[in-house]
């Protein structure tokens, strides 16, 4: 798979059915030595606070992806790495 058609596939949470981000708004950050994903990096949807740059990236697992669709990623984060995934690039 290309990375290109990632692009504008939705990102949806398993375990509670959250809508988290579009790939099309994302980064993807890579293991430098294998080339391979380790992490999409989703904005977060704060509304307001995003334009000050006060809001902190959902850092997504790679190893949580659990299909590719026609236009979804479906994840599983339960609360807890939800929660992990909000801080770990957060300022």
């Amino acid at each position: 798979m290309r990375i290109s058609e990632l692009r504008g596939k939705e990102v949806i949470n398993l375990t509670d059915g959250a809508r988290l981000g579009i790939i099309g708004e994302c980064d993807l950050v890579f293991d430098p030595q294998s080339g391979k994903i380790m992490s999409i990096l989703l904005p977060n949807k704060g509304g307001m606070l995003m334009i000050f740059g006060e809001g902190k990236p959902l850092n997504i697992p790679w190893h949580t992806l659990k299909r590719i669709g026609d236009e979804v990623l479906i994840v599983e984060l339960d609360g807890a790495a939800e929660r992990q995934a909000r801080l770990m690039y957060g300022k």
